[in-house]
């Protein structure tokens, strides 16, 4: 696909965030074709360069930084310098979208809250992260994964008898969807109104979100109750004679078909872990490549194999899902070699194309230090103007 046919072309992001969920949520912008251009601290740059997941980098940052950032460019400014800083709000007033995910009280300090910059530039979208939310007796506490899916109930839900966690930046990852989700509702209703606006969310919304059907309260706990063979059957991971399968609350007539244990439903309603043994007891019978041949067979029995990563990553659905790319890093040093890194690509499809960018994740100040005249939005490639039309 060409760069000026994806959806965000000519759109200018400014990418204030650092660590995570921002910079993920930038990344997806970019991804879709937005021009995205970190602003970082001198000498540094963001956090997420040197703080590393089990002590990783390459290239002179961290592998984090790099899957977290390719496809963007970078610019210098001391936030806390008057100059470098009235360089900044230049580049506000004619970009199109403001990521941050300061503490609440941060952007204020320096002047580049929505309410100050809306006043540079009334058509931008302005998007912002905090753990808490901005109000409340947690909004100044430190927003971080962990410690969101431990307020959040998450860590009790899996069934162990102590806390426990998912293992996964899960909240970070939800945040960046919700915060990009919110970018192009408002960029939408920019184009149809000329307005601009404000988005805003939290890790702890997007990990309440996430348990939804938790959170429902009926108004009343009379309703019927399903019938033996139509109710679904325990959800859950059981051992097979060799290995694993997840089993995702299939009908339990067609399970007990797959299973050939007729009576498998008799007493669900009353006996819900007697239904659980006996699953256990016929799935131990067999390996996990019979059951997933009997799933070939009876398409109502949800089942899947339970895989390693290194599993995953051998089988043919993943080759068949190319869901990585080769980015490219440019070198230290002019006529230098560029650094080749293999990253994930976006999970995202749009008209039927993969989309795929070869722009790895940028050197702190690639693109220009602002104390020295740089000026990022001085050429877009695309032809358009400040606002992407």
């Amino acid at each position: 696909m060409q760069p000026e046919d994806l959806p965000l072309a000519g759109t200018v992001v400014l990418d204030f965030s650092q660590f995570l969920a921002g910079p993920v949520a930038a990344l997806r912008l970019a991804d879709l074709g937005a021009r995205v251009i970190k602003v970082e601290r001198p000498r540094t740059g963001e956090i997420g360069r040197t703080l590393a997941f089990a002590g990783r980098s390459a290239a002179g940052d961290t592998l984090s930084f790099h899957a977290m950032n390719r496809n963007k460019e970078a610019v210098v400014a001391d936030l806390k310098d008057p100059d470098d800083l009235d360089r900044v709000k230049d580049l506000v007033a004619r970009a199109d979208v403001l990521i941050e995910n300061f503490r609440p009280g941060v952007m204020e300090r320096i002047g580049l809250d929505y309410a100050s910059v809306r006043e540079l530039n009334p058509a931008l979208v302005y998007a912002s992260a905090s753990g808490y939310g901005d109000t409340g007796p947690w909004a100044r506490r430190p927003g971080q994964d962990l410690l969101a899916q431990a307020v959040s109930g998450a860590t009790w839900l899996a069934g162990a008898d102590r806390p426990m966690t998912i293992g996964l930046s899960l909240a970070d990852h939800l945040m960046s969807c919700h915060l990009a989700e919110g970018v192009t509702a408002l960029l939408v209703r920019r184009a149809r109104t000329g307005r601009g606006g404000l988005v805003e969310t939290s890790l702890l919304e997007g990990m309440l979100d996430l348990q939804a059907t938790l959170l429902i309260r009926p108004e009343s706990d009379d309703e019927p109750r399903p019938s033996s063979t139509s109710a679904p059957a325990p959800s859950g991971i059981f051992a097979t004679k060799d290995g694993y399968v997840a089993l995702a609350g299939a009908p339990l007539d067609e399970l007990a078909t797959a299973l050939g244990d007729a009576d498998l439903a008799a007493g669900a309603e009353d006996r819900p872990d007697r239904v659980s043994d006996r699953i256990a007891a016929a799935l131990a019978r067999d390996t996990t490549a019979s059951w997933m041949d009997a799933q070939t067979d009876h398409e109502g029995a949800w089942i899947a194999p339970v895989l390693t990563l290194e599993e995953l990553l051998a089988s043919p659905e993943f080759a068949a899902l190319e869901m990585t790319q080769e980015v490219e890093r440019s070198a230290p040093d002019p006529g230098g070699t560029p650094v080749t890194l293999t990253t994930t690509r976006s999970p995202i499809r749009v008209d039927g194309e993969i989309l795929r960018h070869r722009r790895g994740a940028p050197r702190l100040g690639e693109h220009g230090i602002l104390r020295d005249g740089a000026d990022p939005l001085g050429a877009d490639p695309l032809g358009g103007d400040a606002h992407g039309r």
